[in-house]
């Protein structure tokens, strides 16, 4: 007889926090590897999901009261070593948000971690947290992928600051501004600037209608 497929989702939801990217764990309820820490996933519903897209959009409202702005499909992970209860697949996503979304803390029972720093993952999930990384970090370099880590609006430094802390890099001033100007996908926040100890900045936020933009160069 045919062993039957054990097909699911996992979802790598990172966030910026301070300088560190982060990532959203939970410790697992049930064997197997009970009490171990693991990404949110789950089952995909035949009857409930259209697709395994809707799967993971699921997969995070219901187990950790989110919504992301954006989710990718990430990579397909498979075989009959990865999961004790047989052959499996799971499709991986990864997803972007705001830390101001996870304040004042993690929705339960999830907890932040640092991607530099993170506990000991079962299934591949630590293989999958690196494929994630690897394609931020990619993608960063030719789009606007990294304005959606940071709120609806920010200033112009705040987004050369998240480019920096996911690019791993220092990147010119100037030549970052002139780059913007030239891709063109952002728009001012008419009558609004953030204040603070130095002198007020103009916030920005993405044009409604670019969404993700892809570039021509690097940034």
């Amino acid at each position: 007889m045919d062993q039957k497929i054990i097909v699911t989702v996992d979802v790598v939801l990172l966030t910026l926090v301070g300088e560190r990217l982060e990532v959203l764990l939970s410790r697992r309820e049930r064997e197997p590897f009970a009490e171990q820490w693991a990404l949110p996933g789950g089952y995909v519903h035949a009857v409930e999901d259209a697709d395994s897209l809707a799967a993971a959009r699921r997969v995070l409202r219901e187990k950790a009261s989110l919504t992301s702005p954006y989710l990718e499909q990430l990579y397909t992970f498979s075989g009959a070593t990865r999961d004790p209860r047989g052959w499996s697949a799971s499709i991986a996503y990864y997803a972007l948000v705001s830390a101001d979304t996870l304040r004042p803390a993690s929705p339960a029972p999830f907890e932040l971690w640092p991607v530099d720093e993170l506990p000991r993952l079962c299934f591949d999930h630590a293989r999958i947290v690196d494929c994630a990384l690897e394609r931020l970090r990619s993608k960063s370099a030719y789009s606007s992928l990294p304005c959606y880590l940071l709120p609806p609006a920010f200033t112009l430094t705040e987004l050369q600051q998240t480019y920096e802390h996911v690019l791993g890099q220092k990147l010119d001033k100037s030549a970052f501004r002139r780059k913007l100007a030239d891709f063109d996908f952002l728009e001012v926040v008419k009558d609004a600037q953030r204040t603070g100890s130095h002198r007020p900045a103009q916030l920005y936020r993405i044009r409604e209608e670019k969404n993700l933009m892809l570039f021509d160069r690097t940034i």
